[in-house]
């Protein structure tokens, strides 16, 4: 009965974390090549394919842990009229696809919940995906927006501090994905964002 549980569960959170994940790549992307940065688009990163985005370790850390990400996009910020100002359009990019997502989700969840001509076998899962793809996008927004690389947060704050605490910074790049691993298991990260996270839930599907 577990494992059924745990293969519905997956069959209703699969599609909208892909689809959270690929918007939310596609908008740092889309962004930076509107700014004149083509490498993404060279990459054939500019697409809604899933698969062209995804990160193993990403997607196996949102199974255990229930926070994701994806395969980060390249981008050249020497493409840049402004380099520094472009980083942090690029960086916030993602974080507001997702805000965007979430947001549209909550809206078509109540709408399709009134429509009570639908027969409850195609209404339930549709309803689940969109209720799932709120928590999602929500989750993804705020978790990328913190401060650790190299998450989206890190790119922000790199373009708002003096270069000489940028070269500083940037030294914590490689060490990013162990911080926030030991800045999750010890509690930290989930007693900061969680809060957010059901509160901005609330808010939309209350």
């Amino acid at each position: 009965m577990q494992i059924n549980n745990i293969i519905q569960q997956l069959i209703i959170l699969t599609p909208p974390f892909l689809f959270a994940l690929t918007l939310h790549e596609l908008a740092h992307g889309y962004v930076a090549y509107h700014l004149g940065d083509p490498t993404a688009k060279k990459a054939g990163r500019l697409t809604l394919n899933p698969l062209k985005h995804l990160d193993p370790l990403g997607v196996l850390a949102f199974i255990i842990m229930k926070i994701g990400w994806a395969k980060p996009v390249p981008v050249n910020p020497s493409y840049f009229r402004d380099p520094q100002k472009g980083m942090i359009l690029v960086a916030l990019a993602g974080p507001g696809a997702n805000v965007f997502l979430a947001i549209t989700s909550a809206i078509l969840a109540k709408f399709f919940v009134m429509l009570s001509f639908i027969p409850i076998f195609i209404l339930q899962p549709l309803v689940s995906m969109l209720v799932a793809s709120v928590w999602i996008n929500i989750m993804l927004a705020v978790f990328n927006c913190l401060p650790i690389p190299p998450l989206d947060g890190s790119k922000v704050l790199m373009g708002l501090l003096p270069p000489s605490a940028v070269r500083t910074y940037i030294k914590l790049e490689p060490f990013g994905f162990i911080l926030l691993l030991a800045l999750f298991y010890t509690g930290i990260i989930p007693k900061l964002i969680m809060p957010i996270i059901r509160f901005s839930n609330d808010l939309l599907l209350g």
